[in-house]
C-alpha cells in the first residue's frame, strides 16, 4: 500500500482537524436538560459521589475514559520528535481504541523528560480516568515510569510498546511451539533488540514457560553476555547469559527459536539456515523485517515465520491486544492490569486461532481455506470475534487475581453485550476493502478529466483495490494530474475517439438501438463523443468489469446510457438504488432512495429482494420491513395495502429470507416494539434493510438522517443491473468515491463469476 506525504496531510486536515471529538451523550436541548446536565441538577452526582467515591463510576465517564499518554521520546520509527509532533500518533491511538473497543480517549502529551516530573503529573491526573496507556516513552526511561504508577495507582496502567507485542507474539509463540513440535521450557530462543519492547517480551514469554537459561539476547553492540559492561543497564542485566556467543550469528547457530524488535535486514538466510529443525522466527521490525518473509521461507521451506506486517502470513499486530485489554480491565473497573490478565488475554488468542474461522473472516482476506497452521498462528486483525475472547478472559483473569472491583456475573451475557455496544458499523466498508484488494477489477471512469476522479483513481491503485481506466483526453488528463501531483503513470486511460475497438463498439451499440431510431452515424457520434456510452460498452463487451460515473452529471444522465447498453438482471423487474446510512452504532440499508417514484407491489418485491442480497456481501444477515404509515393492518390505504402484497410476493420468491411488514419506521427498527406489541412478528432483532413505499419517503429519510441525525452516507448503490455499474453523487468527496470504487468491485468480482458459470 502506497502512502504519500500530500494524502496524509489531507486526511488529517480535512474538515474538522485532526481525528478525534468530544461529543455529548446526554440531550442538551432544553432548558431543564441543561439544568440537569450543569446547575443546579449537577449537585446531586456530585454529593452522591462525596459520600461514596466509587459512585464516580456511576454518574461519571471515568469508566470508560482512558489517558493515552506521551512525551514523544519514541514516536513510531520518528524517534525523539517531541510532543507537539507525536500528537497525531496519540490521536490515531485513540481512534483504535473507540473502534476495535468502544474506550473513549483523552491523549495527553506532556512537555517533559524528567522521570519524576512526569509520574507526578500522571499520578495527580488519576481521579479522570479509567486507566492509563503509555505510549511512545524512550527506554530505559519507560521502565521505571511504568513501575513507579503502577505502585502509585489504583487504576490500571499499561504501556503498550512493552506489552502489547509481547503479549500478541506470545500468543502466536504458543501455537508455533505447538505445531513444531517443540516444548516452551526446551527451546533455545535469540532476541534481537534490548529495548522496551524486547526485554518485555523475553519476560513475558519466559512466564509463558521459557526457561531464562535458554535465552540468548543480543543488542546493537552484539550478545549480553556474562561479563559484558559496555551498554549494560539494571534493566539489560538480568539477560546476561552464560555463553561463548558474540554476535547474533553465533546466537543464531542451533536455536529453535528467534524473535526480533530491531532493525531491517539484519538476519541473513544463512544465519536461519544455522538454526534448529523446524525453526520459528518473528522477525517483527517496522516497516522492514529482520529478514523478509521470502528469504526465509527460501532458506528453510520447514520455517514457521511471523513479521508485523500485513501482507504476509502471522502478522503480530498490537491492535489485537491493547483495545480487548483495556475493554476487559474497564468493565469490572480492574485495579490494575496484572500478569495474570496479559498471560489470559495471550492464552485467549492461541485459544481462537484453533477455532473454525468464519467464512466472513476468510471471504474478507481472500482466502477460501483458513486453519490452525504454519501460516496462521495468531488471529487477524479484523476477526470481529477477538473482542468477545480477549476481554472476557481479560475482566475473568481480574476477577480471578482480585483486582476486579465489579465482578461481572453473567460471562456469556457480557459477551453479548458486547457485541451490541459495538453495533459493528465502523467494520463493515473496512470490509469491502479487503475483498476488493483480494481480486480487483477493471473499473472504467468516464469522467476521467475530473481532478476527483483522477486522485480517488490513484488512490485505488496504491490501496490494490481496482485496475482503474481513466476516459478522456489523455494531454488533458496527464496536465490535471500534474498540475494536482498525482501520480497516474500506472493507470490506463483511453480516449474513445482514438480507440482501437471503436468501431466494434459502434456496431454493437446500433444492433442493440437500430430498433429505437439510431441510425450508423448516430451512433458514431454517440459512442466516440458521450463517454458514459463508452464506458458502458467497455463493461458490456468484458473490456472492463464495472463502471462509476455521476460526479459531473445528474443521475438520470448517467444510468441512461448503462440502461441501454448493458440492460437490467433479468431475474427482476426493474432497477433500483439504496443508501448505506451508517450511525454510530447500527448501519442500515435504505431503498429504493433514487430511481421507483411509486413502485407497484411486484416492485418493491424486487427493490427488498436486491437490496438484502447485496446486503448479504457485507457479510451481514438481512432483516427487511416493508414501511408504511400502518403497523400490521392498523390503517387503511394504498400504501399499506401494496406493502403488504409485496410481503406475500417476497415470502413466495424468497422464503428464507427475514422479512415482514407494513410496519412503521420505529417498529421496525426498535426491537422492543416488536418483542411486546407484535410478538407474532417475523421480524426479530431490529430490521437493517429498510423499504420505503416510494421514492419521496425514500429520499426524504435518508437526506434527514445525513443532515439532521448526522448519520454517514454511502451510495447510492445501484442494484438490479446486468452488470456492475454505480452512480456517484453530485460532488461527491474522494473519499466517497473511493467507497464506491471498492463497492463496484466487489460487484463486478460476483458478476464476473455469473458470466464464468454461463
Amino acid at each position: 500500500m502506497i502512502i504519500r506525504k500530500e494524502d496524509a496531510l489531507d486526511y488529517h486536515s480535512m474538515g474538522r482537524k485532526g481525528k478525534i471529538e468530544v461529543v455529548t451523550t446526554k440531550p442538551c436541548v432544553t432548558q431543564r436538560d441543561l439544568s440537569l446536565a450543569y446547575s443546579p441538577g449537577v449537585a446531586e452526582p456530585c454529593r452522591e459521589i462525596y459520600e461514596d467515591e466509587s459512585k464516580v463510576f456511576e454518574y461519571t465517564a471515568k469508566g470508560n475514559l482512558v489517558a493515552v499518554i506521551s512525551n514523544g521520546t519514541a514516536v513510531l520509527g520518528l524517534g525523539d520528535i517531541g510532543p507537539m509532533a507525536g500528537k497525531p500518533v496519540m490521536e490515531g491511538k485513540g481512534v483504535l481504541f473507540k473502534i476495535f473497543a468502544d474506550i473513549d480517549v483523552f491523549d495527553i502529551e506532556l512537555n517533559s523528560k524528567d522521570i519524576d516530573e512526569i509520574v507526578r503529573t500522571v499520578e495527580i491526573m488519576e481521579p479522570t480516568f479509567g486507566g492509563i496507556n503509555l505510549e511512545d516513552f524512550k527506554g530505559p526511561e519507560c521502565f521505571h515510569i511504568e513501575e513507579e504508577l503502577k505502585k502509585r495507582l489504583n487504576i490500571p496502567v499499561f504501556h503498550d510498546d512493552q506489552h502489547g507485542t509481547a503479549i500478541i507474539s506470545g500468543a502466536a509463540l504458543i501455537n508455533a511451539c505447538e505445531i513444531a513440535g517443540k516444548k516452551m521450557q526446551d527451546v533455545k530462543v535469540v532476541y534481537n533488540g534490548a529495548g522496551a519492547s524486547g526485554i518485555a517480551c523475553a519476560k513475558f514469554h519466559i512466564s509463558l514457560g521459557l526457561r531464562p537459561e535458554n535465552v540468548i539476547m543480543c543488542d546493537s553492540k552484539g550478545v549480553l553476555y556474562k561479563g559484558r559492561t559496555e551498554g549494560v543497564n539494571i534493566y539489560k542485566e538480568p539477560f546476561l547469559a552464560e555463553t561463548e556467543a558474540r554476535t547474533l550469528a553465533d546466537a543464531f547457530v542451533g536455536a529453535d527459536i528467534f524473535v526480533g524488535l530491531s532493525t531491517g535486514n539484519c538476519v541473513t538466510q544463512d544465519m536461519v539456515r544455522s538454526m534448529a529443525d523446524n525453526p520459528i522466527v518473528f522477525a517483527m521490525a517496522n516497516p522492514d523485517p529482520e529478514i523478509t518473509y521470502e528469504d526465509a521461507v527460501d532458506a528453510r521451506p520447514d520455517i514457521i515465520m511471523a513479521t508485523g506486517r500485513s501482507d504476509f502470513p502471522n502478522q503480530v499486530n498490537n491492535v489485537l491486544g491493547f483495545p480487548f485489554i483495556f475493554r476487559g480491565a474497564l468493565d469490572v473497573n480492574a485495579r490494575a492490569i496484572n500478569e495474570e490478565m496479559k498471560k489470559a488475554s495471550a492464552y485467549a488468542l492461541a485459544r481462537l486461532t484453533k477455532e473454525e474461522v468464519p467464512e466472513s473472516v476468510r471471504k474478507a482476506y481472500g482466502v477460501k481455506e483458513m486453519s490452525f497452521g504454519r501460516e496462521y498462528i495468531i488471529p487477524k486483525p479484523f476477526d470481529q470475534r477477538v473482542l468477545t475472547w480477549v476481554a472476557p478472559a481479560v475482566a475473568q483473569a481480574a476477577m480471578d487475581s482480585g483486582v476486579a472491583r465489579n465482578p461481572i456475573d453473567d460471562m456469556e451475557a457480557y459477551k453479548m453485550e458486547l457485541n451490541i455496544r459495538m453495533g459493528r458499523s465502523q467494520s463493515i466498508m473496512s470490509n469491502i476493502y479487503r475483498k476488493a484488494k483480494n481480486n480487483p477489477k477493471r473499473i472504467v471512469f468516464p469522467e476521467g478529466n475530473k481532478r476527483k476522479i483522477i486522485k480517488a483513481a490513484q488512490l485505488s491503485l496504491d490501496l490494490e483495490i481496482a485496475k482503474p481506466i481513466l476516459i478522456g483526453k489523455k494531454s488533458k488528463i496527464r496536465k490535471i494530474a500534474k498540475e494536482n501531483n498525482y501520480d497516474i503513470s500506472g493507470i490506463e486511460i483511453i480516449d474513445p475517439g482514438k480507440y482501437d475497438k471503436l468501431d466494434d463498439y459502434i456496431n454493437h451499440f446500433l444492433e442493440k438501438r437500430q430498433r429505437k431510431g439510431i441510425t450508423k452515424n448516430v451512433a458514431q457520434k454517440v459512442i466516440s463523443t458521450r463517454n458514459n456510452h463508452f464506458g458502458a460498452m467497455m463493461v458490456e463487451l468484458g473490456d472492463a468489469y464495472g463502471m462509476v460515473s455521476g460526479l459531473s452529471k445528474n443521475y438520470p444522465s448517467t444510468i441512461r446510457p448503462a440502461l441501454q447498453i448493458i440492460g437490467k438482471n433479468k431475474n427482476y423487474k426493474k432497477v433500483s438504488g439504496f443508501y448505506m446510512v451508517s450511525t454510530k452504532k447500527e448501519t442500515y440499508f435504505i431503498a429504493d432512495t433514487t430511481i421507483n417514484i411509486n413502485p407497484d407491489a411486484e416492485t418493491l418485491a424486487d427493490i427488498a429482494i436486491q437490496t438484502a442480497e447485496f446486503v448479504k456481501k457485507f457479510d451481514i444477515v438481512p432483516r427487511v420491513a416493508l414501511l408504511s404509515y400502518s403497523n400490521f393492518g392498523s390503517a387503511p390505504g394504498d400504501s399499506p395495502c401494496k406493502m403488504r402484497r409485496a410481503l406475500e410476493i417476497i415470502r413466495q420468491r424468497q422464503p428464507g429470507l427475514m422479512v415482514d411488514g407494513e410496519m412503521q419506521a420505529d417498529a421496525a427498527i426498535v426491537p422492543d416494539i416488536i418483542d411486546s406489541t407484535f410478538p407474532f412478528s417475523s421480524l426479530k432483532g431490529g430490521a437493517n434493510v429498510l423499504i420505503c413505499p416510494d421514492l419521496n419517503s425514500g429520499n426524504i429519510a435518508y437526506k434527514l438522517l445525513s443532515h439532521i441525525g448526522g448519520a454517514h452516507l454511502t451510495g447510492p448503490i445501484l442494484r438490479g443491473m446486468n452488470k456492475a455499474v454505480h452512480v456517484l453523487q453530485l460532488g461527491a468527496e474522494v473519499s466517497e468515491i473511493l467507497d464506491m470504487i471498492a463497492i463496484t468491485v466487489v460487484d463486478a468480482q460476483d458478476s464476473h463469476s455469473r458470466d464464468i458459470e454461463k
